[in-house]
């Protein structure tokens, strides 16, 4: 089977299982009934069963929109999409729309059917905005009272990138507000999680931005004090389960700016949470703990705060461990699956030679891509460890804080002095562009339909 065709199944198989999640796919050429027709024909099915199979796949897919970005890491919870035409050179000048944004964030906007949606601070407020898919505005909602970033360079307090289910939003802040909107921008409910749980005692400012999977809205809450990961009702906001994740580790190894990773536990829908030097899963519907795993820091390294993401490939999660800007850096990676405590059972191998600090990996038909503190990129094989190839974008002083996407396997990575890098990658990596936004870039690049938003700290861009 051609490898792009697996990797296409692959995702497709790991979407079409969570089933209670916002239902996402994408496609590259080719009609979706062919690709269908493809799919059922490496399937050993009775006639009956693939025509319902056939049927409930193609019902489900009448509802799709191939090019949405509903979340921080997009569709596919791994920062990548397919696609095709998507730009790599372009300036400023030239970009089809530019918006000048209330506010600095960090925060990644969300692409849902014809609108694009962010989080921003206003004048002292939280305010989150809806624009249309030529950037005019079409409404603000403001939320409460901002609480100012701790770091003046690279801190704002809107990190948490926003979420959707295509019938509402889901927002958190730095000052605590954690808020449900309809897609016309009502609030549907709103609660402040500092004023109810206390102040996250974080050496930087909050980052992890919330998941949706079925009817909860899942949020963790990982610091240095009571910290734990809650599903919360999307329709109401009430706390349906909460599950304590307090764990002793080295200092500010416990200081979380990581996000939940939907995966698949047999036939439940997961959260896989990395932080406080160990790999959590969680059950989606009663938050009880499936599995966790350690082993990832044996000497006991301090100030290795969790802020890359991991990335899920297939059934391996690849860990970022450590941090690249003092030459610390590791990965590793662990086999989903297994019961209790499965570090000597899972753990499938560890790097020292290469890693990253802020930037999450991505991944994509089957490699996963790592981008350095300073630039350099890893292609590595998710289930042995061993790069493909090793590249480097053009050297500079500024670091990489934004995290890379790849659409249609051409990689993005913008670097925080707002240079942004197109690069073909897969059998080798070709640098196709260089393009300078003339303003600071914290937030990761979103892809979508040829198109890229490319939020600065001043400014909303959309290059084609």
């Amino acid at each position: 089977m051609p490898g792009a065709l697996k990797s296409q199944l692959s995702r497709l198989d790991r979407n079409a299982n969570a089933s209670s999640r916002s239902w996402q796919f994408e496609f590259g050429s080719g009609s979706v009934s062919q690709f269908i027709i493809n799919r059922f024909s490496h399937m050993n099915l009775t006639r009956h069963r693939s025509a319902l199979a056939a049927g409930a796949l193609l019902f489900a897919l009448s509802n799709l929109h191939a090019e949405d970005w509903p979340s921080w890491r997009g569709p596919s919870h791994d920062g990548s999409r397919s696609g095709k035409n998507y730009p790599t050179q372009w300036s400023p000048s030239s970009a089809a729309w530019k918006v000048d944004l209330p506010g600095k964030g960090a925060s990644c906007p969300i692409v849902w059917k014809d609108r694009i949606f962010l989080t921003s601070p206003d004048n002292g407020s939280d305010v989150v905005l809806a624009l249309d898919l030529d950037g005019k505005r079409i409404w603000k909602t403001k939320l409460g009272k901002e609480t100012p970033p701790k770091h003046r360079k690279l801190g704002t307090s809107s990190n948490a990138s926003p979420v959707t289910d295509g019938t509402g939003l889901f927002v958190y802040f730095k000052s605590g507000t954690f808020a449900a909107l309809e897609m016309n921008g009502k609030v549907r409910w709103k609660r402040n999680l500092a004023k109810e749980f206390g102040k996250q005692k974080l050496y930087w400012d909050q980052g992890s931005s919330p998941v949706v999977l079925g009817d909860l809205v899942i949020l963790p809450r990982l610091h240095a004090g009571d910290s734990w990961v809650a599903g919360f009702d999307k329709a109401t906001g009430k706390i349906r389960w909460k599950t304590e994740r307090n764990i002793s580790v080295p200092a500010e190894n416990d200081n979380g700016y990581t996000t939940p990773i939907p995966v698949r536990h047999g036939n439940r829908d997961a959260l896989l949470v990395w932080c406080s030097d160990h790999v959590t899963t969680y059950a989606a519907d009663d938050g009880s703990l499936l599995w966790k795993c350690g082993g990832f820091n044996p000497r006991g390294m301090k100030l290795w705060p969790p802020i890359a993401t991991p990335v899920v490939s297939g059934d391996i999660a690849v860990i970022p461990v450590g941090r690249d800007d003092r030459k610390q850096a590791e990965v590793h990676a662990v086999r989903l699956g297994g019961r209790g405590n499965v570090t000597k059972t899972h753990r499938l191998w560890q790097r020292d030679d290469f890693g990253v600090f802020a930037a999450s990996p991505t991944a994509y038909d089957g490699r996963v891509y790592l981008l350095r503190n300073k630039g350099g990129v890893v292609c590595l094989d998710p289930a042995s460890g061993k790069p493909f190839w090793e590249a480097e974008f053009p050297k500079a002083a500024n670091a990489y804080y934004a995290s890379p996407v790849v659409a249609g396997g051409i990689l993005y990575a913008a670097r925080e002095d707002g240079m942004v890098f197109a690069a073909r990658v897969g059998k080798k990596f070709e640098l196709l562009g260089q393009n300078d936004m003339g303003e600071q870039i914290l937030a990761s690049p979103v892809p979508f339909n040829g198109r890229l938003l490319i939020r600065t700290s001043k400014s909303l861009f959309c290059v084609k």
